[in-house]
């Protein structure tokens, strides 16, 4: 039988009207939208309709990612086209790892929901208590970034592809890190618009927060496993998948690693479901052998061809 993998968007792939068809073609869909909008109270409309910069808070952009990740799963579970392809693995980029732990039955849509929601209001917090920056480094060698990470006190925050490395931390330590990389050859250097230092030590506080409510919620063993952004390695124990949530918050998100995981176990195809296609991007950058489907409206269900 031939096995894929399950790959989940993180923030930023946000956009108006996002999950209205899957909602209006699929019962299924319909109902996880419709659990999701009992739990964050007007998120539907929000999704459906904006506006744009209610969309992009935090308390609505992370809720509206992960519904529509898991509208999409039930729409393409309930159309029969999984039923002769074995799911190996799933894995999420940052916040996408919810929705991929979720796919596997560790948490229910509404456990999911409020952890996420809570992770968003701490990590706000955290951005409060001290001024963080990101930006993307495009075209530069990770070992070199590394070292001028070391130099100046920035952060990595993902590796997210051979060709793409974003840098976090304090803001003046990141403008310091960005000049370098400038002066030394790198192809762009991109500075984010974000609330802050996201995958720092500087999120320290949100992750101390966070322990507490992470452990008052049951985690069910994985129907499959999980590729961890911590460690780019599978998981399908319930207190494995915790401990590595916890950490998630202040550790680089392995995309990279991640991937070559699951491709070194001889899965060559994933299906990115939700918003966006950033996923399939940065996939094909990793291995270009790769193939990657993109779930996210019934049209992309439908022409699905395993």
């Amino acid at each position: 039988m031939k096995q894929i993998a399950l790959v989940f968007p993180g923030q930023g792939a946000q956009k108006i009207g996002m999950g209205r068809e899957l909602y209006e073609a699929s019962a299924e869909a319909r109902a996880v939208i419709d659990e999701a909008d009992g739990v964050i109270k007007d998120l539907k409309t929000v999704m459906f309709n904006g506006p744009q910069d209610v969309l992009t808070t935090t308390a609505f952009c992370q809720p509206a990612i992960f519904t529509h990740s898991l509208a999409g799963l039930k729409a393409l579970q309930a159309s029969g086209q999984l039923a002769n392809v074995e799911v190996a693995f799933t894995c999420g980029l940052s916040l996408g790892e919810y929705s991929a732990i979720a796919a596997c039955g560790v948490l229910s849509l509404n456990e999911a929901l409020r952890l996420i929601r809570k992770r968003g209001a701490y990590m706000d917090e955290a951005c409060k208590l001290k001024a963080g920056a990101m930006a993307a480094v495009i075209g530069f060698e990770e070992e070199a970034l590394k070292e001028i990470c070391r130099q100046t006190g920035a952060e990595i925050a993902n590796f997210n592809s051979p060709s793409q490395i974003v840098i976090t931390g304090e803001k003046a330590k990141v403008e310091v890190a960005c000049a370098m990389l400038k002066e030394k050859g790198a192809k762009r250097v991109i500075s984010l618009d974000v609330a802050g230092a996201f995958h720092s030590s500087l999120m320290k506080p949100a992750a101390d927060r966070f322990a507490a409510d992470l452990a008052q919620v049951h985690f069910s063993d994985g129907q499959f496993p999980v590729v961890g952004n911590v460690d780019g390695l599978p998981s399908q124990k319930a207190d494995d998948i915790r401990a590595k949530l916890g950490l998630q918050i202040t550790s680089s998100v392995q995309w990279i690693k991640s991937i070559q995981t699951i491709s070194a176990q001889g899965v060559d195809t994933f299906l990115e479901i939700g918003p966006g296609t950033v996923l399939k991007g940065l996939i094909r950058q990793i291995n270009p052998a790769l193939t990657v489907h993109t779930i996210q409206t019934p049209g992309d269900v439908g022409q699905l061809s395993l």
